[in-house]
């Protein structure tokens, strides 16, 4: 299964400049983790979620929240073949959402690690 990236953020906040930014940055930031040969894998998909459609603890959430989750092969995320791999991701996929937006945004970056047991994901109708 290919790095899936899902991200939620603030529709005001993408304004046709930082799409393409986050978008290389969030796949850096895998890179620098489980190395080159996922590049050309990494998907990422970008939602904006209109602020007012926000909530968190029954109010509008203070400043701009990023939920940024990254679906993978749960064997990746195991440690057994890259040590500490999830806290790695997730302060390497903090680093590139503050890197995009700004150190201000780091406090409200969300990160979400979904292992996908093998023969759970599919290409083309097929297991992968």
């Amino acid at each position: 299964m290919m790095p899936h990236f899902t991200v939620r953020l603030v529709e005001e906040t993408l304004d046709g400049k930082v799409e393409g930014r986050l978008i290389r940055a969030l796949t850096d930031a895998v890179v620098e983790v489980v190395g080159e040969w996922a590049r050309e894998l990494v998907v990422v998909e970008l939602f904006g979620i209109p602020r007012q459609r926000w909530g968190v603890g029954g109010a509008a959430p203070a400043g701009d929240p990023h939920l940024v989750t990254l679906n993978m092969r749960e064997g990746a995320l195991d440690g057994s073949r890259i040590p500490e791999a999830p806290a790695r991701l997730i302060a390497s996929i903090t680093n590139a959402v503050a890197e995009v937006f700004g150190e201000g945004a780091r406090a409200g970056v969300n990160v979400m690690l979904v292992g996908v047991p093998p023969g759970r994901s599919g290409v083309g109708g097929e297991v992968a």
